[in-house]
This record gives structure tokens, sequence and C-alpha cells, in this order.
């Protein structure tokens, strides 16, 4: 291979690696406009994380205080749960105005 070939031969490369990086780039800004949507409810998860906790924090602790009156409140809670289910799916065989 003489030095005329491998000159070629490296702007040939450089170009390709060139155009490899443009792509790259365009690449990553559609990939940061993709997951924009995600990252906003994200950080809308962060913001309600530490009232979340305490909020958990307090009901188990309230849960151990009175273990009776929570597997009430636990029946209850599947009750209204498997009833929303139910009518939600009779909804679609009854539609309602």
């Amino acid at each position: 291979m003489t030095n005329a070939e491998r000159r070629a031969r490296k702007v040939a490369l450089e170009a390709a690696i060139e155009q490899q990086r443009l792509d790259l780039l365009v690449e990553a800004e559609r990939w940061q406009q993709a997951a924009r949507p995600l990252e906003a409810g994200w950080q809308t998860l962060q913001r309600y994380r530490l009232p979340a906790l305490g909020g958990g924090a307090m009901l188990l602790w309230w849960s151990m205080r009175h273990p009776a009156a929570a597997k009430r409140l636990v029946r209850r809670s599947l009750l209204v749960a498997v009833t929303a289910r139910r009518l939600k799916r009779l909804q679609r065989f009854l539609p309602l105005p």
C-alpha cells in the first residue's frame, strides 16, 4: 500500500467517523425528546416521594397499634376495588349515559 493510498484511506475513514459522530448526536437528541415525558413523570413522582414515605410510615404505625381495624380497612378496600373493577367491566356491556 503506497503513501497516497494510505492517506486516501485515512481521509475516507475520518469522514466515516465524522458522519457516525453526527448520526450519534442526532439520535441522542431524538432519544432525549422521546424520553422527556417519562422524565417529567419521574420528577413528579420524586416530588411526592417524601410525603408518600411519611404517610406509609404513619399508616404502618397505626396498623400495628390497631390490627383489627387495619384488617377491616383492608377488607373494605378490597371490596371497593373489586366492586369498581366489576362495574367497569359491566359498563362495557351496559353503556351508561
